[in-house]
């Protein structure tokens, strides 16, 4: 083990003490108002960016930004080999960036990027897009490969599908969460939004003949290490009951790479997920407050913290 996976392991369990947690959370969601929350985020690791009288979507956005702020400091502490592992694991960002940019293009107000720095794959040649068209190219010349479509709905489950598979080949600790991350996107596209299934080869988990009638019927097509994330899922309208009980799949496994692992990968795979937790719920907490749902919140967390 070298010295900069032993800093690095250090550097990340230093993060994982400044999360909110889900007591602090539910806490939170409690606030009577949107800027009550704020003043309550102001208290933790997330008030750095977090500043008052904004919108809910902003302030969720700079939660988003706190956790790759960290990000961005854990792999300055990894060796350079780890670079691209934290790539892989921070891709969300970009990609978040990317959808930015297209509805830009597209005549939306810009939106203050994501800083990426070293974990950038494609941003710069993404940002100087000037069409839609410039924008495929640019990601077709990158590790993000050509989405095969200009339309923002395609290009958004391209994207997704190639993070995805990114994770899969490259991040064995991920693999089950990325293969059910995966079956979850599929079922939705498919059983939701009633995409064609030739369209969704993309995802490469499984080729259905045909409509899948059924969730069940879908999850029997796919292999067990991403059928997992539709098991008791009776109808279509049920799938958003995936999102939760996948968190909560991920946060029970990081938290025993963390707990078995002293230092090394698996222990910073394990805090990244574990950050990214911690993020989502908060950003959950805050939807909750602004919107007087405290008690939802709760029944949306059950079992992932």
């Amino acid at each position: 083990m070298s010295v900069a996976w032993v800093a690095g392991s250090v550097r990340a369990r230093l993060l994982l003490g400044r999360r909110v947690g889900r007591r602090r959370a539910l806490e939170l969601a409690d606030s009577r108002s949107l800027r009550e929350a704020v003043d309550f985020l102001a208290a933790t690791e997330y008030g750095r960016h977090a500043e008052p009288a904004r919108e809910l979507e902003d302030v969720q956005r700079a939660v988003a930004a706190t956790t790759l702020f960290h990000l961005r400091i854990l792999a300055g502490w990894l060796p350079p080999g780890a670079l691209e592992l934290m790539r892989a694991l921070a891709a969300w960002f970009e990609l978040a960036n990317v959808e930015d940019r297209l509805a830009y293009l597209a005549g939306r107000e810009p939106r203050r990027p994501f800083e990426l720095g070293s974990l950038a794959l494609a941003w710069s040649a993404v940002a100087r897009a000037q069409s839609a068209a410039d924008l495929r190219a640019a990601l077709a010349s990158s590790s993000w490969g050509d989405p095969g479509s200009e339309e923002p709905a395609d290009v958004g489950l391209a994207l997704r599908a190639a993070w995805g598979r990114r994770l899969h080949a490259e991040v064995p600790e991920a693999r089950a969460w990325a293969a059910g991350a995966l079956a979850l996107l599929l079922a939705r596209e498919l059983l939701l939004a009633g995409r064609d299934p030739g369209a969704l080869g993309k995802l490469e988990l499984a080729s259905p003949q045909g409509s899948a009638p059924t969730v069940a019927a879908l999850a029997g097509t796919l292999p067990r290490e991403a059928a997992w994330a539709l098991a008791g899922i009776g109808e279509p309208d049920d799938l958003w009951r995936g999102e939760p009980r996948w968190w909560a799949k991920v946060e029970r496994d990081a938290e025993a790479m963390v707990s078995a692992h002293r230092e090394g990968r698996a222990l910073v795979v394990g805090a990244v997920a574990l950050l990214a937790a911690d993020a989502r719920r908060v950003s959950a907490a805050l939807a909750a407050a602004s919107l007087g749902a405290a008690a939802e919140l709760e029944e949306m967390l059950d079992g992932s913290g």
